[in-house]
């Protein structure tokens, strides 16, 4: 998501949430990793917080179907290695999710009709498929989530972390770690602290420089599911 004036706060960001999202999905490659469940826990909050970043600046607007174009086609560029990559998966992949938590986000945000019939639109639509979505309708609410808490003190932070909680299948997590499974001990605390994490970041890493992320990395999402099949190859 590019913006004119470069923040070195919001790159870092990007950057370590694609880190996350990598070493979440080396857990396919072969090898036993289970313990990468709990930093893969970090990726789609951070995402959805540098989505809501980006709207909470002046201008969105001239940019907002932008993203919303960028999302869109790359749902589709990234299915299929998305399916050739994961095992059996449930979900379509990750982005049509981003895609409606835009527009839900921006609805909110945005006092127009249009907004928020689209909006309204989009959090119907995650609620009549939500198991066909990643993280659910959870996980299309949590960049609204995030956009009402920036700005606002440290413990805010705990409501989007709540909502990320609820999107990576909370049951399921709780029960785990009833059982003593310390990666489910683990994956709750990281989906509970990571809106916390990010937002420390912004606030305090803002003189630091990383590489910037430009629209190119939206590409780095089907391409990183090819590399890892291929990785998987060398396993097999």
């Amino acid at each position: 998501m590019h913006v004119t004036k470069r923040d070195g706060a919001l790159d870092l960001l990007k950057w370590l949430a694609l880190l996350s999202m990598l070493l979440d999905h080396l857990r396919y490659v072969g090898i036993s990793a289970d313990w990468l469940y709990v930093p893969g826990r970090m990726a789609f909050p951070w995402f959805c917080l540098a989505m809501a970043v980006n709207l909470s600046r002046v201008g969105v607007q001239k940019t907002q179907w932008r993203y919303l174009g960028w999302l869109l086609l790359f749902s589709a560029v990234s299915e299929i290695p998305y399916r050739w990559y994961i095992p059996d998966p449930d979900t379509l992949n990750v982005m049509p999710t981003l895609a409606l938590g835009l527009l839900v986000a921006r609805g909110w945000q945005d006092r127009t009709l249009l907004s928020r019939l689209l909006g309204v639109g989009a959090l119907v639509l995650a609620a009549l498929f939500s198991q066909w979505l990643m993280f659910g309708v959870s996980g299309v609410l949590l960049p609204l989530a995030l956009l009402l808490v920036i700005g606002r003190r440290w413990y805010f932070s705990l409501l989007p972390g709540l909502v990320c909680l609820a999107g990576n299948q909370w049951q399921v997590l709780y029960e785990a770690a009833q059982f003593g499974n310390y990666v489910a001990v683990f994956g709750i605390a990281a989906c509970l602290i990571a809106p916390m994490l990010g937002l420390f970041l912004l606030r305090h890493a803002r003189s630091l420089h990383p590489p910037p992320m430009r629209r190119w990395a939206y590409a780095l999402y089907p391409v990183h599911f090819l590399l890892l099949l291929a990785l998987r190859q060398l396993f097999t």
